[in-house]
């Protein structure tokens, strides 16, 4: 009966200590109260009853319904809380990825890519509240999937980015500006663009600065991740015979001057990630300075649950007074 219960007014509670007091008070005077009977032979009351023995019984049902009493004067309740939540500020999230051939470097297993999809999938599914595009650059860029709240179609998506999708080359303004284009019309309080890349800017006819003055000019922040190992890393050098890529070691380029001006200039913050286990702590990072604002209402119901004890108690006391006027029944 106690079961996920709360009581309104628990401090009757305290009474149940006197219970036990005043138990151990009527057991050590009960004899007092009996009526005493000297004989100097009890052979004629060899068949007697068992029922004075029992009698004590009367006390303890009074006792229990005592117990009971205090216990619904304390008022048990069922509390059932129900929740309901409002994004109060949502961000909008464009996430640019690098697809050039370096990005299948094995400097990050199994590779740079594969790594990358990983963490971000995570990412992905640890904003629920928010919504989130993806674009996909190399010598070229082009939206992979339009800003959506439907994470689902995101992550298909994203699991669906590949090499060999554009032109080989890494064209950071493109990547960038078209990342602004999805967030340019947004009416999200918050916007911004997590730009990854492992090189540097070589293709493209959209100079990297330029697409982060339209950042700034549109409160978009940008923050960027430079990917790779310090010095030289496993990457794909030539192709062989059957198309697939001949690996070998390869100096490890980033332009973390340009990445680093990028956040700066939109108010963005720049990483650096060498391995899987710092890839991941980026975004955990980014996970955590960029916060959607929820406003949750808690609406609570009560059901009281002092009935079922009064009850009891009145059953107990009725029971009591029943074998007090028949079985135990005494005269004076």
């Amino acid at each position: 009966m106690l079961e996920n219960i709360e009581f309104a007014n628990p401090d009757f509670l305290w009474l149940l200590l006197v219970l036990p007091l005043a138990a151990l008070w009527f057991f050590l005077k009960r004899n007092e109260q009996a009526a005493s009977l000297r004989i100097s032979s009890i052979k004629g009351f060899a068949g007697n009853s068992l029922l004075p023995k029992l009698r004590p019984i009367l006390y303890i049902l009074r006792i229990i319904a005592l117990a009971a009493i205090i216990v619904a004067m304390a008022r048990p309740q069922k509390e059932d809380i129900s929740t309901k939540t409002k994004t109060t500020k949502g961000i909008d999230i464009v996430m640019a990825i690098d697809v050039s051939s370096s990005m299948l470097a094995r400097d990050l297993k199994p590779n740079r890519l594969s790594a990358l999809k990983e963490v971000a999938a995570k990412f992905i599914k640890e904003r629920p509240n928010d919504r989130i595009g993806l674009v996909a650059y190399a010598g070229e860029a082009f939206t992979k999937t339009p800003i959506t709240s439907d994470k689902s179609i995101v992550l298909n998506s994203l699991r669906e980015i590949t090499y060999g999708q554009l032109n080989d080359g890494t064209a950071i303004g493109m990547g960038l500006a078209t990342a602004v284009n999805r967030l340019k019309e947004s009416k999200a309080v918050s916007k911004i663009i997590i730009l990854l890349t492992d090189g540097v800017n070589n293709s493209g006819f959209i100079e990297p600065q330029t697409a982060a003055d339209l950042a700034l000019e549109y409160g978009i922040k940008v923050y960027t991740i430079g990917l790779g190992t310090n010095g030289n890393a496993l990457s794909p050098i030539a192709y062989n015979a059957d198309g697939s890529f001949r690996y070998g070691m390869r100096e490890v380029e980033i332009d973390e001057a340009l990445l680093k001006d990028i956040a700066k200039v939109t108010g963005g913050k720049y990483f650096r990630a060498t391995d899987n286990e710092k890839l991941e702590a980026i975004y955990e990072e980014i996970n955590k300075l960029e916060k959607t604002e929820i406003e949750e209402f808690k609406y609570y119901k009560y059901e009281e649950m002092f009935r079922p004890w009064v009850l009891l108690a009145g059953a107990l006391l009725l029971f009591e007074w029943t074998l007090r006027n028949t079985l135990f029944r005494s005269f004076i």
